[in-house]
């Protein structure tokens, strides 16, 4: 099955047409634990344990290759040191890529779909605390989603209350205990925030702001998975910083910070 052959209107059946592509293509029935790696993140999956299958993106249904440069456009297939089963999904869709929320949020009804019963989300973002410098990892402790939308359809009603699971950011601090925690603030983008949204953003509650996240992980939830979400504070957001914003700089911080963060997380990967 080839993703021009699959042609559905229903979400959950694309997610599943792309699962089963996946068992097929790797060989792999069921797996455990899916992450989505964001920019600064991608080289933890050579961390984490034998990558045992690579698929092109854009081979399996509902999926395309990545728009954004630090995203890589391959899925994964992993085996844990500990056993276990991972499935890193590096071509993420972003909300102002203009394909739809269910685009946005295929990658994490397919990880349910293939047997994932705990989702990893990261990404490179702004800070807005000062004492966060470029580099720095923040546990994401839960969120505001600024994007006027939902991944959920209809009457569903789903409760978001400790979205960002509490055991896993214990875990993490296990791993590391000096992991600070924040509210990240999903806007649509693709262009970087004012510096008067930004502080909108800190009065309301964020200590975090980008691009990503929230609305994956509300669908996380309603697939039922458990999620942890970990932010790389790339820049210092708008009107924060002292210097003007560009993609150049994300960029470069994430790929700075890169062997440090992928050890973290590969770490606490370990764990779960």
């Amino acid at each position: 099955m080839t993703t021009s052959e699959v042609t559905t209107s229903d979400p959950f059946v694309l997610a599943q047409a792309a699962a089963d592509y996946i068992a097929q293509a790797t060989g792999v029935a069921s797996h455990d634990i899916a992450l989505v790696l964001g920019s600064g993140w991608g080289a933890a999956a050579d961390l984490i344990g034998e990558v045992t299958a690579t698929l092109s993106a854009n081979e399996v249904p509902g999926f395309s290759s990545p728009a954004v440069e630090g995203h890589v456009g391959t899925i994964r297939s992993v085996l844990t040191r500990e056993g276990k089963r991972a499935l890193v999904l590096g071509a993420r869709t972003h909300y102002y890529e203009g394909k739809g929320v269910r685009a946005v949020v295929h990658g994490v009804r397919t990880a349910a779909a293939a047997g994932c019963r705990v989702l990893v989300l990261t990404n490179g973002c702004g800070g807005l605390n000062p004492a966060w410098a470029p580099g720095t990892p923040v546990l994401i402790s839960d969120h505001i989603n600024l994007t006027a939308t939902s991944p959920l359809e209809g009457p569903t009603f789903v409760d978001l209350t400790d979205l960002y699971s509490s055991r896993l950011r214990g875990l993490a601090r296990e791993v590391d205990p000096t992991l600070d925690e924040g509210v990240y603030a999903q806007f649509t983008g693709p262009h970087y925030e004012t510096p008067a949204e930004v502080q909108y953003a800190k009065r309301i509650g964020a200590d975090l702001v980008g691009m990503s996240t929230a609305l994956e992980a509300i669908a996380a939830r309603h697939a039922g998975l458990e999620v942890f979400g970990i932010s790389l504070v790339t820049n210092l957001a708008a009107g924060i910083s002292p210097t003007p914003l560009s993609h150049e700089e994300v960029i470069e911080a994430g790929r700075a910070a890169g062997p440090r963060i992928s050890r973290l997380l590969a770490d606490v990967i370990a764990k779960i």
